[in-house]
């Protein structure tokens, strides 16, 4: 990872856009839904270190190269980090290609080399995003302290919040009636949550794209990672980073089974003798199932 992807909070914030033309045209349009105040100066203006000073982000953008760098230059110097538009090497940090989905918004980037190469993958992101995304995501913020109360374990809070993103409350956010998700994840929370653990089998694949896409969703959502031998980096970058892990030389079926009479999920990965092996370990008496990988073409 070359670059470190950060969100700026631009509640309350001011954002300076600098230059003329298209590229601050287009700046103008990603930050107009923005709740930051944003201020555009030209010309000399935009050379006065006045301009920059207590701004949270500046961006400028211009076909004369030196003007260019003598706005960086200034925005730099005021404290105020900048981007300038097809000038990677002007910049403080590059801008993403976005997908805004309100409190959703996940941004691609390629240090700048690429951009195009962002948008087609944004392109591809943006079908797969439901539009009410965003809108479950502010219910979950909304009703963050009572879902705490209610659930006050870890475990039951994921499994809970997963199922709030399929079924009646996903729905209702979907269509845009905020009130009746409300209303429904209140009457869920009421009646609390029955967690089910389960132990994934996860057959190691031979190349990353060879995992199964609920392999790819089994492994974002555990609780716990349990490694065979000779899993590769690249699979396991797929899993959740705060989740722990271990080696399978070092769990056994009951550890495995006590996980899952708790309430949390755990993704084994490992070859397919291995899996066997614990599968009949764990018998009928641990919920576990097998996530084959895909054959080599």
């Amino acid at each position: 990872m070359q670059t470190f992807p950060a969100f700026f909070p631009l509640a309350g914030r001011r954002v300076v856009i600098a230059g003329e033309g298209e590229g601050v045209e287009a700046k103008l349009r990603l930050l107009a839904g923005s709740p930051a105040t944003i201020q555009r100066v030209t010309g000399e203006a935009a050379l006065a270190p006045g301009a920059y000073e207590g701004a949270a982000l500046a961006f400028v953008a211009s076909a004369d190269a030196g003007f260019c760098a003598a706005a960086a230059a200034v925005a730099r110097a005021a404290g105020t980090p900048v981007n300038v538009v097809d000038h990677p090497e002007l910049s403080d940090f590059h801008t993403p290609a976005i997908i805004d989905r309100g409190q959703v918004v996940a941004a691609i980037g390629t240090a700048g080399a690429a951009p195009i190469v962002a948008a087609l993958i944004r392109a591809e992101l943006e079908a797969k995003l439901p539009a009410g995304v965003g809108r479950l995501v502010e219910l979950f913020g909304k009703l963050r302290d009572e879902t705490r109360v209610a659930l006050p374990d870890l475990a039951q809070r994921r499994f809970f919040l997963r199922a709030m993103m399929s079924g009646a409350v996903a729905e209702a956010a979907d269509a845009g009636d905020a009130a009746q998700a409300e209303r429904l994840m209140r009457e869920a929370l009421g009646r609390g949550a029955t967690t089910e653990g389960v132990i994934w089998l996860i057959e190691t694949p031979s190349a990353r794209d060879l995992l199964s896409l609920r392999a790819a969703r089994v492994l974002a959502e555990a609780d716990l990672l349990v490694l065979g031998e000779g899993v590769a980096a690249d699979v396991t970058a797929l899993a959740r980073r705060d989740a722990p892990r271990r080696a399978l030389a070092d769990t056994d079926a009951a550890f495995l089974a006590d996980e899952a009479a708790e309430g949390r999920q755990s993704a084994v990965i490992a070859g397919s003798e291995a899996l066997t092996a614990l599968a009949l370990a764990l018998g009928a008496d641990a919920p576990h199932h097998w996530l084959s990988a895909a054959p080599e073409a």
